[in-house]
């Protein structure tokens, strides 16, 4: 009996829609431990200070302009603070502000909090990514030329969207309400 070797490549036989649900698994299954998540706090305002001091927070004033940056002091009557990002200018430019206490009623601290989101999510997103290009490309591409491109772009590309999920599962938010005393 002689064996003649085959011209044609052997395939696997995957659809894309459980390929689809794989890679949906993977991701759930290899970002879901290390969620970091939100909690919120109720405080009163003589409990502030330690909190947010020399933090990055933001807040929406009483007509609406959003507002974000450092804290630099909690006064008895007003917060302190760097101003780098505004949603109105006119009402509120960058710089430093003293914003009454009166309209201090919710803020919001995120922090990062570790890499490992990070690392996680750029490991698994170059697996996957690596897989799907290799699917996508033996299963569309007849040349080389275009199979690496698909390959090298699919991986790529989810490999920096698992970065990006990473980044949000280290990051940290805290609501903090302020009572009234």
């Amino acid at each position: 009996m002689e064996i003649i070797p085959s011209k044609r490549r052997m395939k696997m036989k995957i659809d894309m829609k459980t390929l689809g649900w794989i890679l949906v698994c993977l991701c759930v299954l290899g970002l879901s431990p290390a969620t970091a998540g939100t909690s919120k706090l109720e405080v009163r305002w003589n409990e502030l200070s330690p909190l947010i001091l020399a933090h990055t927070v933001s807040l929406v004033l009483p007509g609406g302009t959003a507002i974000a940056g450092e804290v630099e002091a909690v006064h008895d009557d007003s917060l302190t603070l760097e101003i780098r990002k505004t949603s109105n200018r006119k009402v509120q430019p960058k710089g430093t502000a003293s914003i009454p206490r009166t309209s201090v009623t919710t803020l919001q601290m995120t922090e990062a909090k570790g890499s490992g989101g990070r690392i996680l999510g750029v490991v698994v997103g170059a697996l996957v990514g690596l897989v799907a290009g290799s699917e996508i490309a033996v299963h569309t591409c007849n040349t080389e030329g275009p199979a690496a491109a698909t390959l090298t772009g699919v991986a790529v590309g989810v490999t920096t969207a698992g970065y990006h999920l990473g980044k949000g599962v280290d990051r940290h938010t805290t609501i903090i309400r302020v009572v009234r005393e």
